[in-house]
Formats: structure tokens, sequence, C-alpha cells
């Protein structure tokens, strides 16, 4: 009789430890899988956490659903962000036709920006009908690190003679720009959404007549005034 139990005793034997030890690899893997998503939900569960401490909600269900609305956010962005990854992974494998392999990246890419829009729609929509404007605000500069007041704050101190119209532009610029930032996937795509936007105030402001080199100075030259030798620069906007 034919089959496994016909084979020599050494041979049955080998395949036998193949066949657990393909089931003990497959189990540590779904283990170390298990433990690595764990590990995930507790990293994004205690960021949205944080967050949420600093909004002022006194309703404990509140705070919980936005804190779930938060940590969602960051999974369905990861789900996202790896899924486009992967599709992108297969566009550097040789095709022969280098067209068709730049068509695929954009597509993919498209078609990546199209799911983030999306998500971060119904993401903001959540928060907003839990959340004041002011407390909304909040929950964005937390997911940005507070790039925005940071940055604006600076800016004024630069130039402290900026006009109401021109201060309406250089926020508007930053406001837009954090709304990418919080889709980014790792911290410097999201300071790169803010250095492209800050090159576009820069360029704003050098049309309408502003030196940014003779405005540092100018800063420097404040600082020494009102305290001394100061400790610190401006950032580099």
């Amino acid at each position: 009789m034919g089959g496994f139990f016909s084979q020599p005793p050494i041979a049955a034997a080998t395949i036998a430890w193949a066949v657990v030890s393909t089931g003990a690899r497959a189990q540590d893997a779904a283990a170390s899988t298990a433990d690595e998503e764990a590990a995930y939900t507790r990293v994004i569960t205690e960021r949205a956490e944080r967050i949420v401490a600093q909004l002022g909600i006194n309703d404990a269900d509140k705070a919980r659903r936005v804190r779930d609305l938060i940590a969602g956010q960051y999974r369905g962005l990861r789900e996202i962000h790896d899924g486009r990854d992967a599709k992108l992974a297969e566009a550097t494998r040789p095709t022969g036709d280098p067209a068709v392999a730049a068509a695929w990246t954009s597509a993919v890419g498209d078609q990546a920006s199209l799911d983030e829009f999306a998500l971060h729609r119904r993401f903001v929509a959540g928060l907003s009908a839990e959340l004041t404007p002011k407390q909304l605000d909040q929950v964005k500069d937390g997911m940005t690190y507070g790039v925005v007041p940071i940055t604006y704050s600076r800016y004024l101190e630069l130039f402290p003679n900026l006009t109401d119209v021109e201060q309406a532009v250089i926020r508007a610029n930053l406001l837009e720009a954090r709304e990418f930032a919080m889709d980014a996937g790792s911290s410097e795509e999201k300071h790169g959404w803010f250095r492209k936007y800050k090159g576009r105030i820069n360029n704003y402001l050098a049309s309408a007549g502003y030196d940014m080199k003779q405005a540092e100075r100018d800063w420097a030259a404040r600082q020494r005034t009102n305290s001394g030798t100061p400790e610190r620069s401006p950032e580099d906007l």
C-alpha cells in the first residue's frame, strides 16, 4: 500500500517533522503579527489620549469617543499607506516598459490620495460632531506637532509690521499645509508639507518687498535690546 505510511521510517519521520515545523513557523508568525498589532494599538491609543488630554473634555464617554476617532484615523492612514507602498513595490519590478511602471506608480499614488481625502473628510466630520471648533483645531495641531501656531508666531516676530491681509495669507497657507500633514505617514512627511508651504509664504513675502535676511537681523537686534544676548534664533523660515 502506497502513501505516507509506506515510506521508510526515516523518510516518514523527516516528512512528519517538516509538517510540524511548518505548522510551528506559521503559528510563530501569527503570534508575532498579533503581538505587533497589539503594540501598534497601544501606541496609537496612547498618542490619541495625549491629544485628548489637552482638550478639557469633562465627559468621559465623549473623551473616549474622540480618542477612538483619532486612533482609528491613525489606523486607517496606516492601512492606506501600507497598501500604497505594497503596490508601489510592484512597480519597481522589471516590466520591460518604463512607461508602464511610471503610469502604474502615478495611478497608485492618485488612488491613495483619493482614499486619504475620503478618510480625512469622515474623520473631520466625526470630530466636528463631538468638539468645538477650537478643540478641533487643537486635535489637528496635536497630530502635526503644533507647527501652525509655532510657525505663525515666529512669522509675526520676524515681521511685526505685517498687514492684516498678509497675516491672513500666512495663516491660510499654514492651515492648508496642516490638512495635508495630518494625513502624512511619518514625521518627515508631515514637516515636508510645512516646508513646501513655508516656501510659498516666503515667496509671497518677498514679492511684497520683505527681506527675510534683514528681518532675521532686525529680530536679533530687538532680542539684544530687550534681554541682552538672545538665547535662541528664529526658525529658518
